[in-house]
């Protein structure tokens, strides 16, 4: 079994781990990840579903950033939240009243077993965010700071500044670019063949979900939610195209 989504498998947050792995910020201390809207309905022909509970910024955006984030970190050890339903009635492009029944703004804070400790921010309540909308999560560490790119897209800009650097630097992508949805699905055949763990697992899935809704709990109950799934980081891509990997 595996789930969407499979962007954390392009070159722009596949760049951005190995960047992590090899210690290039030294070790990861603190991350703030953002994703800031007025709302789908100034879109979308039929915003609905997105108001009702299982909808919602973070049930609708937050799989690619949680994914990336266990992606960069490993598991998540718990998760304070806060929700509110902020703008209760929607106007739909054709005049339609949407009546929101699931909190539109979401911000909480992440504490993963490895000691990192970050904010994250989902809202459909927010006009003209100040924030990089093409890196949208920041990771700082003892040594330096990585902008990471939109976990929405396959590809995308990373960019690092170490501790004696006079600004950030771009680094060039160590994977192949290019890659789009489904190639989570490619991998699991290609790794049914092979006998290999494929990366979009559900295991990944099932944290991504316990940790969305911890958001949720943690702010109706007012306390702490220690998360329980067991996650281990998939393997990272290889630096050749994916039907070379096995």
């Amino acid at each position: 079994m595996g789930c969407a989504p499979d962007t954390f498998m392009g070159a722009g947050i596949q760049t951005a781990r190995k960047v992590l792995d090899e210690g290039a910020i030294g070790r990861p201390l603190t991350f703030t990840a953002f994703m800031m809207c007025p709302g789908h309905e100034h879109w979308h022909p039929n915003p609905q579903f997105f108001y009702e509970p299982g909808g919602g910024p973070m049930f609708d955006m937050g799989p690619y950033y949680l994914t990336a984030l266990l992606n960069f970190f490993g598991p998540i050890r718990r998760i304070t939240g806060s929700a509110t339903i902020a703008i209760p009635h929607r106007t739909t492009l054709d005049g339609r009243t949407i009546n929101v029944q699931t909190p539109d703004h979401i911000s909480g804070s992440i504490e993963f077993e490895n000691g990192v400790l970050g904010t994250i921010v989902m809202s459909f309540a927010t006009r003209f965010p100040q924030y990089d909308t093409q890196q949208p999560i920041t990771i700082y560490g003892t040594d330096g700071t990585l902008k990471v790119p939109d976990p929405n897209m396959f590809d995308g800009p990373v960019h690092l500044r170490r501790t004696f650097d006079a600004d950030f630097h771009l680094i060039p992508p160590a994977f192949p670019t290019g890659y789009g949805r489904s190639v989570g699905l490619a991998d699991m055949a290609y790794a049914l063949r092979a006998a290999r763990p494929h990366r979009a697992i559900a295991e990944q899935a099932y944290a991504v979900l316990e940790a969305m809704q911890a958001f949720l709990d943690s702010s109706d109950r007012a306390y702490a939610i220690d998360l329980n799934s067991h996650y281990q980081r998939p393997q990272p891509m290889p630096p050749k195209p994916l039907w070379l990997l096995d």
